[in-house]
């Protein structure tokens, strides 16, 4: 997988990827990296990328045309050839995630554009970008350690890079869960010993233990993550506890005939694929109306 990113500072973009399973990947031909430098493309005498934006202001702006130059040097825009997806590090994009890495894993090439100082002209982002993307809401300043965060995340879903082939698939937010504690020589340290099951070498009660770690710790430390976990498991699981009155709910999940919107320890909300109808059951009448929250309280029905 190849790497363009469009840069004003390439060298530390450079230092930064060049090390550790990165390096690695990079020596295997795993991945590659291809620093551009976007001052190489001014067309101005003192090697000047900026100026001072229109309406005033405070700061610099990015001009349109190097950025554009250095993209074009980049992409090869051709007909017929599909276009490259350009990643624009901007804190108004759609946040960064687990899934959207795993998503962008499986292109040949990808171009990040990096902005500095107050930002790039309009006009050349909304020329070439195709994906603005935020890795928190927060203010930094440039685009390089964005863009090298996803850079590690991407990377360590293309096949080969981790030497381990399960890592990828047994770390946070898989699943949307977290990672479950992990431990390592020695046994005993600072009074503090490692779990028992860990030592038995049941492989089967520690894949248990695991889940049920991750799962409590979830629950604990990203309730968000939680609620989006095994929604259909845990539905049955709650709306069993009373089989007969939950009757219709249980069919509909188990035949495919309804999506499951939410699943809380009070309560399960689900909506009909067919009419559209809400479908709650609630411990009680508070939980049940924080349940239709979530809807058009004019579909819901209370079961």
């Amino acid at each position: 997988m190849q790497f363009h990113i469009l840069t004003l500072f390439p060298e530390m973009v450079e230092n930064g990827l060049q090390t550790s399973i990165l390096g690695r990947a990079i020596q295997k031909g795993l991945i590659g990296i291809h620093a551009v430098n976007i001052r190489d493309y001014t067309q101005d005498k003192h090697n000047k990328v900026d100026d001072y934006p229109y309406g005033g202001g405070a700061g610099m702006l990015m001009q349109a045309q190097p950025v554009y130059d250095a993209w074009k040097a980049v992409a090869k825009p051709a007909e017929g050839k599909k276009p490259v997806r350009v990643l624009f590090m901007s804190p108004q994009g759609k946040t960064f995630s687990q899934e959207m890495a795993r998503e962008l894993a499986q292109e040949e090439e990808l171009i990040f554009l990096c902005g500095h100082y107050e930002g790039i002209d309009e006009r050349v982002i909304e020329e070439i970008v195709t994906d603005p993307v935020s890795i928190g809401d927060y203010v930094l300043t440039g685009g390089e350690l964005p863009a090298m965060v996803m850079i590690d995340a991407i990377s360590r879903m293309v096949p080969g890079v981790l030497k381990n082939e399960d890592s990828g698939v047994t770390e946070s937010f898989q699943e949307n869960l977290l990672e479950y504690p992990q431990y390592t020589r020695p046994e005993v340290w600072e009074g503090k010993k490692v779990p028992d099951i860990l030592l038995s070498g049941d492989h089967a009660r520690i894949d248990k233990w695991r889940l049920e770690k991750s799962e409590e710790r979830t629950k604990s430390l990203r309730p968000d993550l939680y609620e989006k976990y095994d929604l259909p498991g845990r539905a049955l699981e709650y709306l069993l506890k009373d089989k007969m009155l939950h009757m219709d709910m249980i069919e509909d999940i188990r035949r495919g005939k309804a999506d499951i919107l939410a699943v809380r320890e009070d309560g399960v909300l689900t909506k009909d694929r067919s009419g559209g109808a809400y479908r709650i059951t609630a411990k009680t009448k508070d939980a049940g109306e924080r349940l239709l929250s979530l809807t058009d309280p004019t579909g819901a029905v209370y079961v």
